[in-house]
């Protein structure tokens, strides 16, 4: 992988959050993808989401598989722990490494390829566990690395560049999370970052398993008439569920008014932000409501963004099994060898 460093030289004067960072702090190597690549934007977006929420760079570890969604990594949070693992093996090592420490923050990028197809089975078990993590597909229905395959989420009838028409049903990845009991689900364009950006932060704020299916043209491969992941094919096809901000927890702002109405509320800062309410029979906190809208607008020919479900009281994998509040990579010897008797004892309550 070519890795091309930035310059160390910044303005003096660029802002800087609560902790003294810049974006700068933020970001990591040089871009080596097409110019134009949909996965750039959502680095850029990762990057402002966690600048935004003053989250200090080594306290967030960045995993990912094989593709150019998996190579994203190299190009954001060059001070965050990073892990580059094999095709479709990232839920796998981000449990591990969850389940070792808990107190760090994880983000897992993968690829429509990397877990649509050979990492299926790995990205299904990790978000029926409830592992608390935000997973990222960055989402081209194309195999990028290899010269544009149509990938397992390639729409029916869709066209590659060379006219030649997909007759598998696609893979559904925001279906799958929902029915596989994922706690925040979400969809959102590469093109969008004012959807996409507060997104991450709700996600990464959230405690369980956080889906995110990002649509991302490839402009190589994927970008072109006929194509239902082309830059504007989802322009022109975009529903939003939802118009959203994510704020830090503070005393709270309340508001109260109909929907299809627009309200000014004044925030913390002194800014007003003015609120549409959208779909007012539209229920995040609603599972099955949730995939059968999805389904619903799919078959209308349209891509449905936003938030599409939140569970309001997530368990995460680490409250299923029952572990102690302390990292498990920082406990001692006499904590993780409590000895015969202890043994004896656990052995007892299994007869």
């Amino acid at each position: 992988m070519t890795y091309i460093a930035k310059p160390k030289f910044r303005h003096p004067n660029l802002p800087t959050n609560k902790l003294g960072f810049t974006h700068r702090d933020y970001e990591g190597a040089v871009s080596t993808l097409c110019a134009g690549c949909g996965h750039d934007s959502i680095s850029a977006a990762i990057i402002e989401a966690c600048f935004g929420l003053d989250l200090e760079p080594h306290r967030i570890a960045k995993l990912s598989g094989i593709g150019c969604s998996s190579k994203t990594p190299t190009y954001f949070l060059g001070q965050s722990h990073g892990f580059n693992s094999v095709h479709g093996r990232m839920p796998s090592v981000l449990t591990g490494a969850n389940l070792a420490n808990r107190d760090l923050i994880y983000l897992g990028v993968s690829g429509d390829g990397d877990s649509a197809s050979i990492g299926f089975g790995q990205f299904a078990h990790s978000i029926r566990r409830g592992v608390n993590m935000v997973y990222i597909v960055e989402n081209n229905g194309v195999y990028g690395l290899t010269k544009g395959q149509f990938s397992a989420t390639a729409d029916k009838g869709s066209q590659s560049k060379r006219g030649v028409a997909n007759t598998d049903e696609p893979m559904d990845l925001v279906a799958m999370a929902i029915l596989l009991g994922a706690s925040f689900v979400a969809r959102s364009f590469s093109g969008d970052k004012k959807q996409l950006v507060p997104l991450l932060e709700a996600a990464i704020r959230h405690e369980g398993a956080a889906f995110i299916d990002v649509i991302s043209p490839c402009v190589a491969f994927n970008n072109h008439p006929g194509s239902t992941k082309s830059y504007e094919y989802v322009r022109e096809h975009n529903e939003a569920v939802n118009a959203l901000d994510f704020m830090i927890p503070r005393e709270e702002i309340t508001a109260d008014y109909e929907p299809g109405a627009v309200q000014s509320v004044t925030q913390h800062d002194g800014s007003v932000v003015n609120l549409r309410k959208l779909h007012g029979d539209y229920d995040v906190h609603d599972r099955v409501a949730a995939l059968t809208y999805v389904r619903e607008r799919e078959a209308a020919g349209e891509v449905v963004t936003g938030l599409l479900y939140v569970d309001s009281e997530p368990v995460d994998l680490h409250k299923h099994l029952n572990t102690v509040d302390v990292p498990l990579n920082l406990l001692a010897e006499a904590e993780l060898i409590p000895g015969a008797e202890a043994l004896e004892r656990f052995n007892q309550s299994l007869r």
